[in-house]
This record gives C-alpha cells, sequence and structure tokens, in this order.
C-alpha cells in the first residue's frame, strides 16, 4: 500500500513539473504520420511562453545518426501522401531561408533534428518569430514537415533538406 501511494504521490509531481514546464501558455499540437513509403511518425508540441515558443519533438523512424531538416510549412495539408501538399515554408515575413538562430529567416526554419543509433529524436527548444496565438505569424493550421536530409540553412528556399518524410497539420490543443 505505502508503495502504492508513493508512486502516485511521483506521478502526480511529474505531473505537476510538466505543467509548470509548459509554461501554462496557448498550445498546439502536431501529430506526424509517414508519408508514402516511409516510417517515420512523432509528436511535437508548441507552447506560447511570452514573446517565445516552446516547440518539443519525439519521433522515431527516423534513419539512424541522421540529421534530418524540419519546418514548419504553409499548409495544413497532408493528403498528397508525399507530404508535397504543404507547399513551401512558412515565410509569412518574406524572409530568406536561414539559420533558426538568426533573427532574419523563415517563420518555418526551425532546428534540424538528430536521429540517434537507433532512429529516434527529440527535441527542446525556444523559437522568436511564430506564436501560437491568433495572428499573421501563428503556427496554427499550417504543415509540419520532417525531411530525409539535413538542411544545409543556405539553399534558398527549402535549404536543399531533400523529400519529406514525416507530415502533420498543427492544431490547438
Amino acid at each position: 500500500m505505502r508503495l502504492a501511494i508513493g508512486a502516485a504521490t511521483v506521478a502526480g509531481l511529474l505531473a505537476g513539473c510538466a505543467m509548470m514546464d509548459s509554461g501554462g501558455g496557448p498550445g498546439a499540437k502536431a501529430t506526424l504520420q509517414p508519408t508514402q513509403g516511409n516510417s517515420a511518425t512523432g509528436t511535437v508540441t508548441f507552447t506560447q511562453k511570452g514573446d517565445k515558443v516552446r516547440v518539443v519533438a519525439n519521433l522515431t523512424g527516423l534513419k539512424p545518426n541522421q540529421e534530418h531538416g524540419f519546418h514548419i510549412h504553409d499548409k495544413g495539408d497532408c493528403s498528397s501522401g508525399d507530404g508535397m501538399s504543404t507547399g513551401g515554408h512558412f515565410n509569412p515575413l518574406g524572409k530568406q531561408h536561414a539559420h533558426p538562430s538568426t533573427s532574419d529567416r523563415h517563420a518555418g526554419d526551425m532546428f534540424a533534428l538528430k536521429a540517434d543509433d537507433y532512429g529516434n529524436a527529440t527535441l527542446s527548444t525556444e523559437l522568436d518569430v511564430i506564436t501560437v496565438t491568433e495572428g499573421p505569424t501563428s503556427v496554427i493550421g499550417r504543415g509540419l514537415i520532417v525531411h530525409a536530409q539535413p538542411d544545409d540553412y543556405k539553399t534558398q528556399p527549402t535549404g536543399n533538406a531533400g523529400a519529406r518524410i514525416a507530415c502533420g497539420v498543427i492544431q490547438k490543443s
């Protein structure tokens, strides 16, 4: 009995910590599904924290030890089977494609995913050009794409990241 109470207490504390970490602001979530012939899946959450958005991604089925381009795309439409129905990168401010550490970039430019030995990848970061709230830089209703190759952060307008291997639609949570 004592062990059951202890486990319940720990579970409650962990849930509380997760809520604190999320910042309690407006949120969104995307469930990524593999495009035709691929196996990548995962979930990505977006939480507004002041003027930044916390992005937390957990994926499986990636090429082991490979870096994968990861972008928000303009259209929330994964119907094509190859992810092309999401259109180009989300770029409401008319910027050039660039590394997400620079301020002058597409709103959809994000840090790459780096798969481990088993094809799993996690990412936890904060971005400043996007929002989860209403407005021109809102990610709600946009597409989310994982690419087969690394993003070179130079080639315009896509970063030469290759085929789209997973697709999801960012929805308000």
